[in-house]
């Protein structure tokens, strides 16, 4: 059987089909609509179910039928030209788009690396790798400071439709981006030993974050601290030292929970309505503002973190004010403010108590001019003496 000469139109279709991971077919029926389309612009007045293109494959050669009939116009062999290959480079860049799209479609869900390209309003356009992703004002970090060329890690969240077709969106604020660094830097949580039970993010405030192992040995805690904090401090450095990150230990018994979710704050005594998903919490005095943290956030993410609203009341401990050489205007206002009821009724007798061996200034006085008075009369003598 003699061998069949291809031509280079069919080389070369072939070549960039394979190249680019186009099926050949599939370019080929696209060129011939298009064909036909180019032909039905020169003649609008045609009509269209009568008319076919025709396009061989080998030679590249175009023809226009009209009920099976060539109908193809001179010079009509450039223009379809032209137009195969505007189809073919088009072709390309969709399935290349196609084939990016599907490839961040499995990694959803994960973190990456990328770069700051440009800004688009209040939008950044991130280069992460194959493809550029965009991230939305909602997505940033209010915060943070964005620059051109910055290298930031990302959380891929979704692939939605956008203007110009599928977009890659990303993410700085999502919890999907602390757990994901977790899992970079803490091999336990990677290899599933250690569990992430929760999340929650103020983004470049604060977190918490609950961990669990049922792997006898481990300290799911420990593990996410590291030694000497290395691996949190790891990923506190990812948000650039803003966001703080309170990691806990999860745990099935509501009111220990509910407990180390008030952390840092200790000596918490926790009492539960679980038909109304209420813990009302009592801390001691000098607790309570650890408690309830700056602006209420500390107890706000333990309310997320724990899913029970959350009231917190401060025990009165009586003050302990140990005995002073001198007291003040200033120390004996504040015993009073602070003592418990009872026990002191008023400032001047505070001042009576703690200053009843003190001597007054009248009788400092008194015994200061005593001994100026012997001092005087001492010279006296001794001037009269040396006189005689």
């Amino acid at each position: 059987m003699p061998a069949i000469q291809r031509s280079e139109f069919a080389l070369a279709l072939n070549q960039v089909a394979t190249e680019r991971g186009v099926d050949v077919e599939v370019v080929l029926d696209t060129v011939q609509n298009a064909i036909l389309a180019a032909y039905r612009k020169d003649h609008p007045d045609i009509v269209v179910e009568e008319f076919a293109a025709e396009l061989n494959p080998n030679t590249g050669e175009a023809k226009i039928l009209h009920n099976g009939e060539d109908v193809t116009p001179p010079g009509f062999g450039r223009i379809a030209a032209q137009t195969a290959k505007q189809v073919i480079l088009q072709k390309i860049r969709e399935k290349e788009k196609e084939a990016i799209i599907s490839d961040f479609r499995i990694k959803m869900g994960t973190i990456v690396n990328g770069t700051v390209l440009r800004f688009a309003g209040p939008n950044i356009i991130v280069d992460i790798g194959k493809a550029e992703a965009l991230m939305p004002i909602q997505e940033q970090i209010q915060s943070e400071k964005y620059h051109q060329n910055q290298r930031i890690v990302v959380y891929l969240k979704e692939i939605r439709e956008g203007l110009k077709g599928e977009e890659v969106i990303v993410s700085r604020s999502d919890n999907g981006l602390l757990e994901g660094l977790f899992k970079r830097e803490v091999p336990e949580v990677a290899q599933g030993s250690v569990e992430i039970k929760a999340i929650v993010r103020e983004p470049g405030n604060r977190s918490k974050i609950a961990v669990y192992s049922g792997q006898p040995g481990i300290d799911p805690v420990g593990s996410c601290v590291g030694q000497k904090g290395v691996r949190v401090q790891a990923i506190i450095q990812e948000f650039n030292g803003l966001e703080k990150i309170d990691i806990i230990q999860w745990q099935d018994d509501s009111t220990s929970y509910i407990a180390a979710a008030l952390s840092p704050a200790k000596q918490v005594r926790v009492e539960l309505n679980e038909d109304e998903k209420v813990a009302k919490v009592f801390v001691p005095q000098e607790e309570l503002s650890l408690a309830i943290g700056k602006e209420g956030q500390n107890v706000r993410l333990a309310s997320k973190l724990t899913g029970y609203r959350i009231e917190i009341e401060g025990n009165e401990s009586p003050v302990v004010v140990s005995e002073p050489e001198e007291v003040t205007e200033e120390i004996a206002q504040e015993v009073v403010e602070e003592a418990p009821v009872g026990e002191v009724n008023s400032e001047e007798e505070i001042k009576a108590e703690s200053l009843e061996e003190t001597p007054s200034i009248e009788a400092v006085e008194e015994i200061a001019q005593e001994v100026l008075v012997e001092e005087n009369k001492t010279i006296q003598e001794s001037v009269s003496d040396e006189e005689k």
